[in-house]
């Protein structure tokens, strides 16, 4: 097989002939400055309207903004769900504490109540007397008849703790 004849060249581009210099056109005349009125303005040019090409790059734009949005509503949801979570773990834990303290509070007012009572008994005599009897004690005109069939503890006593 014979290879294949070079590509000819291309002939180089003809340069673009250089635009002459023109003197932009001063608003007064130096001959007359009082009788010469200024040149008229050019015509202004509407303005540009955006290409086929430049509406098309928008559009490709598009994707990654949607996509960009909704990243960020989806980050916003998880947020959201991990606030709403602990306000509901906060409130079930706040909720079990107060229970667990007003319990506490009722068994501390019970408590106060027992050494109130404790307390206006310590200087009652009869009070005292039955505490004694509990005890063994035995009053100084009093006989003590022992059976002997008797338990080995007295169960007439009631026995309270204090707290």
């Amino acid at each position: 097989m014979d290879p294949a004849p070079p590509p000819t060249p291309l002939p180089p581009a003809p340069k673009p002939a250089p635009e002459p210099v023109v003197p932009e056109p001063s608003e007064w005349t130096a001959q007359d400055d009082e009788t010469t009125a200024p040149a008229p303005e050019s015509p202004r040019l509407p303005p540009r309207r955006r290409t086929l090409a430049a509406r098309w790059r928008a559009l490709q734009r598009l994707p990654v903004t949607l996509m960009l949005a909704s990243l960020l509503a989806g980050l916003g949801i998880v947020q959201l769900s991990f606030q709403l979570g602990l306000i509901v773990y906060r409130t079930t834990t706040w909720s079990q504490e107060t229970r667990d303290t007003e319990t506490r509070v009722r068994g501390l007012e019970q408590d106060v109540k027992v050494l109130q009572d404790a307390e206006r008994s310590a200087s009652d005599p009869i009070y005292l007397e039955q505490l004694a009897r509990c005890q063994g004690f035995v009053g100084a005109t009093e006989t003590v008849v022992v059976a002997t069939t008797a338990p080995a503890t007295s169960e007439n006593c009631d026995v309270r703790r204090l707290p």
